[in-house]
């Protein structure tokens, strides 16, 4: 898992999206 990584890497604001993903898939 890099999602440390990948969070640095991208912005905040991608993360954002990815959390939202998840929401909806949860």
């Amino acid at each position: 898992r890099r999602l440390l990584n990948y969070l640095k890497d991208n912005d905040i604001e991608r993360y954002r999206t990815i959390v939202k993903t998840l929401g909806l898939r949860k």
